[in-house]
């Protein structure tokens, strides 16, 4: 059984400047279900967790899942670069009730694809949760390949893959080796129509933080048979894609939130403001598709 079908959020972490706006964050995680949203996911990068400590990590893990209450799936980002640090953080948010680990591969210090298989191996060796393995090269300067991926595939607690690489031929390859042994779900948003194509079970979105009901509908249109309906909504969502990736993520997502309403706090160093230019194109944008600019 999939961790969840249709469109999981790759939720923002609203700062004050003392640390967590608990506040706001309540009000995200509201929004998100009232809208449609699949499955809720804490501390993947769009939460900037690089920039949390341990303590602040475990509280926004622990105040999601009793916030949601098992309404939808809660699936916490434990990754890192440092195996043992990663299994320590696991097991804590597993202690918390989640009910996935999504798991980036090394960064850094990388590894070998040898070292890929023993270091999630290891990682799933030490909790009783699903994994969902987070392949994004463009940050991590790393590569999982499909037979690492069809090899890992064989654990147990192994059962999904993020898959960011951008490169369609390597995700049409995992699908057709990894059928019926492990789940696919785009990392990127402007990809999600074909990652359904072949099999793909849904998307880990920065779009759904604004465009929640339009990403889940994305999802439920295609696996309910209506294509141009799915083709359509790709295509809408792509529009902003096109404006919400002008600087890394998460800026222009987190500056689009403050935007249309939510307070969800400044970026923290070393990410900063957007330049003039791409806020503009942001607001124009936003404005194009009837957000209010508050």
């Amino acid at each position: 059984m999939s961790i969840f079908t249709g469109s999981g959020v790759a939720i923002v972490t609203p700062f004050t400047k003392e640390g967590i706006n608990y506040t706001s964050f309540e009000k995200l995680l509201e929004y998100q279900i009232k809208e449609g949203t699949d499955a809720i996911i804490v501390c993947g990068t769009t939460g900037e967790p690089s920039t949390m400590s341990v303590e602040e990590k475990v509280s926004v893990i622990q105040f999601a899942v009793e916030k949601v209450q098992g309404r939808i799936p809660v699936i916490a980002g434990t990754g890192g670069n440092n195996t043992k640090t990663v299994i320590e953080l696991s097991q804590k948010a597993e202690s918390l009730g989640v009910d996935a680990l999504l798991i980036v591969t090394p960064y850094y210090n990388k590894t070998t694809q040898k070292g890929l298989v023993e270091h999630f191996n290891a990682i799933a060796d030490a909790v009783h949760l699903p994994i969902i393995i987070y392949n994004v090269p463009s940050r991590t300067g790393l590569n999982m390949t499909p037979t690492t991926l069809r090899e890992l595939a064989q654990h147990r607690n192994i059962q999904a893959m993020k898959e960011a690489s951008g490169n369609i031929t390597q995700i049409v390859e995992m699908a057709r080796i990894c059928n019926g042994f492990i789940d696919i779900y785009s990392g990127n948003d402007d990809h999600v129509v074909p990652v359904l194509s072949v099999g793909g079970k849904g998307v880990i979105s920065v779009v759904a933080n604004i465009a929640p009901k339009d990403m889940h509908n994305l999802v439920k249109a295609f696996l309910s048979g209506h294509i141009d309906e799915s083709v359509k909504l790709q295509f809408k969502i792509n529009t902003l894609v096109e404006v919400l990736f002008t600087e890394v993520n998460p800026i222009p997502i987190k500056t689009a939130l403050n935007l249309i309403g939510f307070d969800v706090g400044e970026l923290r160093l070393p990410l900063t403001s957007m330049s003039e230019l791409n806020l503009t194109l942001l607001k124009k944008r936003l404005l194009e598709h009837g957000y209010k600019i508050q």
